[in-house]
């Protein structure tokens, strides 16, 4: 173990990135499932690098030198970071050359190189290029000390490097910069014997350079990629227009410092000098790449048809068998509180509940909280059909949710013209809770019907993200929840909850009273017992009070998918901790919390992780689930996923990672798989249960006069 009773979060997470690397490198996973792992660490390394990196540099700039909980200065966090982000990116390139494509050959999906293509292939790639990339693209010329052109993050661009000119004695450097981007596919596909042939569009272009500068000699074209600053901070004091600072934001995001420049490693060291020069970064922002650049592209190779073979089997999501989403759901959720796992449970009652809500006379109201939808959202269109019926429609939509900040922004207008009440988030705090609420006039009066979640409304990522949704009518929480809802939108002063905690109000007392209240039970004699599900652990007061807990005796058991800087199994310290990360086909996004309670548990689903940001900077709610049976199913979601010894890594304590086996004579557990067939075998004994039922036709009575 580390001196430090902290681990760095940026290692950290690097670490996360790294297991899912593991995922691609797995020779038990499917051939393309492997090259979609290698997309996704390139997709997240991306994030990583615009807000992670983007913000240790504001720091460093700024001269910051305080310390992190691990004891480490942002310079220290940068410089550990780079080293060890630039390993990563060594290993994803090696997986990829050495392991993946060799077997995407010998499968059929062939990348053509310059070097490899045939003659058939070379004519049809120049007349490719002579007739629409040479019409399409544009190259720049660039002088190194003076104003540059505007360059796309994230964006491929090519390198040139022209032959000097010489005047009057002197030699001049002549650089020229060609972005490829835009109407252009990433991917040119080509004709192969039995399969699939392809060229990334930078060779082609590369091949074809001359067609460019048919009169200059190219010494050198290389394709790079740059990754820009995206931790941009919005001034809300004084800002009359979120809308309009969002705006900038996102304007001031384009133009935004370089933090990384990706470059194939084949590139000289003249055209390193002058990119640096250009950009203003230093060796470390350089990452040399033996390629190809940007595998985030690659999921489109992942996705080619014909090749199911080659992929995991479909896990379709379920419908709730005890739910008919032809009738009512109003009358449905009145008789008894429903809870979905998602993906394995159908996200279609969340989003079929407000389409029902819009068009019901007898709805009055609907209040909801945004932070990501999908592009074409169903539920954005029924909020907005809502809306025009004359509903009275309210809706917050966080436009700080980072990298969905255009997204919403084009909603919120879309809504606004509609007739729905938009409100932008709360002033100095991003709002993070998942809650809808339906305000229903009924002959018994006025009821509230909800929705609680730990996931975004978004029916896209609900099937590939584990969450849970909790849709009820408790006459408690529908009070809490319209209160919560109105002191975020009406500037009122915060009320005490009947049930609901939220942040930054009271998810971080209650949550240590909890704990507290395990460790008093442990001393007592009593057997303390949390476990908890999340995204990230970083909060160090948070971990200290874990450590406490641990040291009282309280077993705690943590699924914690992405960043933990708790130090588990330390003898006098934590050696009652165990922490479990999975990585598998889905991604873990769950929060549920669970106590033992002295034998009668209690059980929370939450917006929250247990992050400062979370627990102090946002709006986030953490909801109790009462019901028997309600519990129980969410118990087994933990007990099930700290079972798992296929896809599951333990924590060290020295900061390490183990993968999981099966013990001998031991059956293996993959925890998704578990949960997918359980939840199949659920609707499918439904289905079966159902019994036939004959309806014999009546004869119609009809008048003498027919």
């Amino acid at each position: 173990m580390s001196s430090s009773r902290f681990i760095n979060r940026e290692s950290s997470w690097l670490d996360f990135n790294a297991r899912v690397l593991e995922e691609a490198r797995d020779p038990d996973n499917p051939l393309l499932e492997r090259l979609k792992f290698i997309a996704i660490t390139s997709n997240n390394l991306d994030e990583f690098f615009m807000v992670r990196i983007g913000s240790l540099h504001i720091l460093n700039a700024g001269g910051k030198t305080r310390k992190d909980a691990g004891g480490l200065t942002p310079r220290e966090q940068l410089q550990n970071a780079t080293q060890k982000a630039k390993g990563l990116v060594k290993e994803q390139c090696t997986c990829f050359r050495e392991e993946i494509e060799p077997e995407l050959h010998q499968a059929g999906i062939v990348r053509i190189t310059p070097e490899t293509a045939n003659g058939e292939q070379r004519r049809q790639l120049h007349k490719l290029c002579v007739e629409e990339l040479v019409p399409t693209l544009t190259p720049a010329a660039v002088n190194p000390d003076g104003p540059l052109p505007f360059y796309a993050n994230l964006t491929l661009h090519l390198f040139i490097r022209l032959k000097d000119d010489v005047k009057n004695g002197k030699r001049r450097s002549r650089l020229a910069i060609l972005p490829i981007a835009g109407s252009v596919d990433r991917f040119i596909s080509l004709r192969v014997e039995n399969g699939y042939g392809y060229m990334p569009v930078e060779d082609v272009v590369a091949m074809h350079i001359q067609e460019f500068f048919p009169s200059d000699e190219v010494l050198e074209a290389v394709p790079f990629r740059i990754t820009r600053n995206a931790d941009m901070a919005v001034s809300e004091d004084g800002a009359l227009d979120l809308l309009t600072q969002m705006d900038a934001v996102l304007s001031e995001r384009k133009v935004s410092e370089c933090v990384r420049i990706e470059l194939l490693d084949t590139a000289t060291l003249v055209a390193e000098r002058q990119l640096r020069k250009i950009f203003s970064v230093g060796e470390p922002e350089i990452y040399r790449v033996s390629g190809p650049l940007n595998f985030s592209d690659y999921f489109s190779i992942a996705s080619l048809p014909g090749y199911d073979h080659l992929r995991q089997e479909e896990w379709p999501p379920r419908p709730d068998p005890k739910l008919d989403l032809s009738k009512s759901l109003f009358e449905q959720i009145a008789a008894r509180s429903r809870l979905f796992h998602h993906p394995y449970d159908s996200f279609e009652p969340v989003v079929k509940l407000i389409e029902q809500a819009a068009e019901d006379p007898q709805v009055i109201a609907i209040k909801q909280i945004l932070y990501r939808t999908s592009k074409n959202s169903p539920i954005v269109a029924a909020l907005m059909r809502a809306a025009e019926k004359g509903k009275t429609v309210t809706v917050i939509v966080e436009l700080k949710a980072r990298f969905d900040e255009a997204r919403n922004i084009e909603w919120a207008r879309a809504m606004e013209q509609a007739g729905v009440q938009v409100i932008y988030g709360v002033k100095g705090f991003k709002t993070h809770a998942k809650l809808l609420i339906i305000v229903r006039r009924e002959p018994g009066g006025i009821r509230r019907y909800l929705h609680l979640g730990t996931g975004n409304y978004n029916e896209g990522t609900a099937k590939l993200y584990t969450d849970v949704s909790y849709l009820t009518c408790d006459p408690d929480l529908g009070v809490d929840a319209s209160m919560f809802f109105n002191t975020i939108t009406g500037f009122s002063q915060p009320q005490t909850f009947r049930r609901l905690a939220a942040a930054p109000l009271t998810i971080r007392d209650t949550l240590v009273q909890l704990i507290e209240g395990e460790i008093e039970r442990a001393k007592q004699g009593d057997k303390g017992h949390i476990r908890a599900k999340f995204n990230s652990l970083t909060d160090p007061d948070m971990i200290k009070i874990l450590y406490k807990a641990s040291k009282a005796g309280v077993q705690i058991e943590l699924l914690v998918r992405g960043v933990c800087c708790l130090h588990p199994g330390v003898k006098g310290l934590s050696e009652h901790i165990r922490v479990v990360s999975i990585i598998d086909r889905f991604l873990e996004h769950s929060r549920i919390f669970w106590f033992r309670h002295g034998g009668h548990p209690r059980v929370f689903i939450s917006s929250a992780d247990w992050m400062s940001r979370n627990l102090d900077k946002r709006v986030e709610l953490m909801t109790p689930v009462d019901e028997p049976a309600l519990r129980e199913e969410l118990e087994h979601i933990l007990v099930t996923g700290l079972a798992d010894t296929v896809k599951a890594r333990e924590l060290r304590a020295d900061g390490s990672y183990h993968r999981l086996h099966p013990k001998q004579g031991e059956k293996p557990l993959r925890s998704q798989e578990v949960l997918y067939h359980q939840s199949e075998h659920k609707a499918s004994r439904a289905a079966r249960g159902r019994r036939t039922t004959f309806e014999p036709h009546r004869p119609v009575k009809r008048s003498r006069s027919s």
